[in-house]
């Protein structure tokens, strides 16, 4: 069944890339009228291009949809009003959020800038405040609205990405907070984990990916402990990912709000949110004698990753 989307209005911030294309031509598709939000700079964010951005845009409307391009930067909050100023201003409305927007500067912490820090949170968090702050609004008033959050399974743990990681993994909080505020205005907010071979995972080194590859990391999103040779070309295409981002903005989806969903490959997964599953109690305050003794066998028993046990050397006498 098309035109699930028929009179709604979209922004697909990062339009302009593999992922985000695909879920902008979907959107159109199912007969949505989208705003393409490109900055068009490289993996690192630097530069800017208006190709990305007309390219995606020119291809819906010569598939018979609405789209027009816009080139603003999502790291800024004035940029964040004028993608949504975009969309109002060309199609009266705004109904669809998706925020895809994001750059790379991998680099182990004791290597990393201040620049690489905050360029990273600034496009991926930053980016979702600044959309979400002057997209929510509008839906607020018409008492309808989708906004998907594009964070990354990197968000649970990649060495060399600190900056990627702690952005990624607070969009997941950030969608889980506002699912709460928004759902009494029938608003969904929902995370995803995508994947695919798409620019950004073109730049993760070999031994990198040797090392996720055995963690059952592919294209950004764990899958079940597979590892890439499992996947052939096809599972890896980006567009595997439209077509369960999308659902999440139609009326059906809207069954499903503050949830992690993986993208990936063939599967679409669910992810549980945090809980606890282990404990220790007693009646009173814990000793560090007691912890010493108890958590080791109590907390940490069959972990699958526990802290290396090292040597340490003796602490600095006191002057």
């Amino acid at each position: 069944m098309a035109g699930r989307l028929q009179g709604r209005v979209a922004i697909v911030t990062g339009g302009g890339g593999a992922i985000g294309g695909g879920v902008a031509r979907l959107l159109a598709a199912e007969g949505a009228a989208v705003v393409v939000n490109d900055l068009g700079g490289n993996v690192a964010g630097e530069g800017a291009s208006q190709g990305p951005a007309d390219r995606v845009a020119a291809e819906i409307r010569e598939a018979g949809g609405k789209a027009v391009a816009n080139y603003d930067s999502v790291s800024s909050f004035e940029g964040g009003r004028a993608i949504v100023d975009a969309a109002i201003k060309n199609f009266g409305r705004i109904d669809i959020l998706c925020h895809l927007a994001g750059i790379l500067r991998d680099r182990m912490v004791f290597n990393m800038t201040e620049e690489e820090w905050d360029g990273v949170v600034g496009v991926h968090l930053g980016g979702a405040f600044n959309t979400v702050r002057h997209a929510v609004p509008h839906m607020v008033r018409q008492r309808w609205g989708r906004v998907v959050l594009f964070s990354s399974s990197s968000g649970l743990g990649n060495s060399g990405q600190a900056n990627y990681s702690a952005a990624k993994e607070a969009m997941v909080g950030m969608a889980r907070s506002l699912a709460q505020e928004l759902k009494p205005y029938n608003i969904t907010v929902n995370a995803i984990y995508p994947g695919g071979a798409s620019r950004m995972t073109g730049t993760v080194p070999q031994t990198a990916r040797d090392i996720r590859a055995a963690r059952g990391i592919v294209g950004g999103t764990a899958q079940g402990g597979r590892s890439v040779a499992t996947f052939d070309e096809e599972a890896r295409d980006t567009v595997n990912n439209a077509a369960k981002a999308v659902y999440l903005c139609t009326d059906e989806g809207g069954v499903l709000t503050g949830q992690v969903i993986g993208t990936s490959g063939w599967p679409m997964t669910l992810y549980t949110t945090r809980h606890v599953i282990r404990a220790i109690s007693k009646p009173g305050r814990w000793t560090l004698d007691e912890l010493d003794q108890v958590a080791p066998q109590s907390l940490v028993g069959g972990l699958v990753n526990p802290a290396p046990k090292v040597q340490r050397d003796a602490p600095p006498a006191a002057s």
